[in-house]
């Protein structure tokens, strides 16, 4: 995978003395979605404490916070930012205290009315702590208008974009999907207790059995009184709109999401390629870890070996924040290592899952050249990423996406790849097993579900434009 970056992931455990060390090592188990930051918020019923820091889940969180979190009720949260700039002040649960007492918030997504929201907050004299989306929904919850309503519902009706969302309040844990449910969240039972999580990868790691999804423009309660449901939208508002890159990329192969098996999806993928473009070589190899499950695919379908190409480095830690270029194709060398024994006067079909702004493949491919590969044939397990993306992933300026403005053969030769190919945006929905209709593929279509507005835009191209400064 070349440089994308998801917006976050989420757990909440309700209902178990352990609570806060169960998200704790759910969180581990989504850490692939967020590696900036990490935070745990817990109650006992009367008041909520909330840890955060920045760095990976071990880094952020100590064992003498966790001590200090021991309640029966907690929400985590691991953060990768798209909009709202890497700092503490922007990690999460976002924990306020307002006029109906403390509410700690965690958010996956991205809110694409926020900005709009944020100055009429401004203009009305409103104080914002944090640069990220996330507080738009906190200020919302203490208009004095919607402060005088029990459930979510007036809050959650004014947001658009997309918005996985856990609230903590000393009485209850809430689990909110927006109406296109662009991002995942799952349902869980645990002993008498409930757990909600991003990927049922988590629900594994913390022992609970799965129960269901939460629904696009559902809010689901928990509280002492058991279990709630409402939906808090009108039904013709409810337009599912699941993310595709969930499955293609983000998600962990051993989860479920949207009903798939994302292994089994992958699977799929590499099976499409092998019949949409076939290639005469030795080997199938796979870049780690996006590219395993397509690799399996393309290989039994094609009838090609595969065997391992490269040799993952576990301990390179967080390079995405790297700025300058010669670093990371640094970190890139650091990272993965050619096995020689595999790829030496071969020639190599590589699978990944997809090349978004392409240096970071580029170095990948020059380290196969240098094992001596005798033919680099790299097929990518999607279309080419050509519009950006305003729903949470990382890749939201068109200038940043190199298929947006070069053609698959001038890709290759800026790779120096024998062969280039793609997966079709028809083959690639085919492999779902549900109807395409219910899936976002905007990225490859510029189909967006949702009317996206203008200051949002302007407001994502200047995030572009401040990040490239930091490099320049």
């Amino acid at each position: 995978m070349s440089d994308a970056k998801d917006h976050c992931g989420l757990i909440g455990v309700y209902g178990c003395e352990d609570a806060a060390e169960r998200v704790y090592y759910g969180l581990y188990s989504l850490q692939h979605r967020g590696e900036e930051s990490a935070g745990i918020a817990s109650t006992n019923g009367k008041d909520i404490i909330c840890h955060k820091g920045m760095g990976l889940v071990s880094e952020a969180i100590k064992p003498d916070m966790l001590k200090s979190l021991k309640n029966p009720v907690a929400i985590g949260h691991v953060r990768y930012s798209t909009i709202g700039s890497n700092n503490i002040g922007n990690a999460q649960p976002l924990l306020v205290d307002y006029y109906k007492g403390k509410v700690a918030v965690a958010h996956n997504g991205q809110l694409t009315n926020a900005k709009r929201l944020r100055e009429e907050f401004e203009a009305n004299g409103s104080i914002f702590h944090t640069t990220s989306d996330t507080e738009v929904i906190v200020h919302l919850m203490a208009k004095p208008l919607h402060m005088m309503q029990k459930s979510l519902s007036p809050v959650l009706s004014q947001l658009h974009g997309s918005f996985s969302l856990l609230f903590l309040t000393p009485d209850e844990m809430v689990g909110v999907r927006d109406p296109h449910g662009f991002k995942p969240l799952a349902l869980g039972k645990l002993n008498h207790g409930y757990v909600m999580a991003s990927e049922t990868c988590a629900l594994d790691q913390v022992g609970a059995e799965y129960i269901r999804d939460i629904n696009p423009g559902e809010a689901v309660y928990v509280s002492k009184n058991g279990i709630q449901s409402e939906y808090y939208c009108p039904q013709r508002q409810i337009k599912p709109a699941f993310c595709i890159f969930e499955l293609i990329y983000f998600s962990r192969p051993d989860s479920k999401i949207y009903g798939e098996s994302v292994h089994l999806f992958r699977k799929r993928l590499g099976a499409k390629l092998a019949e949409e473009s076939p290639v005469d070589a030795d080997v199938v190899i796979s870049v780690p870890e996006g590219g395993n499950s397509a690799a399996i695919g393309y290989s039994h379908a094609s009838g090609i070996p595969i065997d391992r190409g490269f040799i993952r480095n576990h301990y390179v830690g967080r390079t995405f924040i790297l700025p300058e270029q010669e670093r990371r194709h640094r970190v890139v060398e650091l990272k993965l290592n050619p096995l020689r024994e595999t790829v030496e006067g071969k020639r190599v079909i590589v699978i990944d899952d997809s090349i978004v702004r392409g240096t970071t493949s580029k170095s990948r491919i020059g380290l196969l050249r240098r094992a001596g590969a005798k033919e680099i044939h790299l097929k990518i397990s999607c279309p080419p990423h050509r519009y950006p993306c305003y729903y949470g992933i990382d890749f939201q300026h068109k200038g940043e996406l190199i298929a947006a403005h070069h053609t698959i053969e001038e890709i290759r030769k800026f790779l120096n790849v024998e062969s280039l190919s793609y997966l079709s945006i028809d083959a690639m929905m085919s492999c779902t097993t549900q109807s395409q209709e219910r899936f976002c593929n905007a990225c490859f279509t510029s189909r967006y579900p949702t009317p996206i507005e203008e200051n949002t835009k302007k407001l994502v191209e200047r995030e572009v434009v401040r990040e490239i400064s930091k490099v320049n």
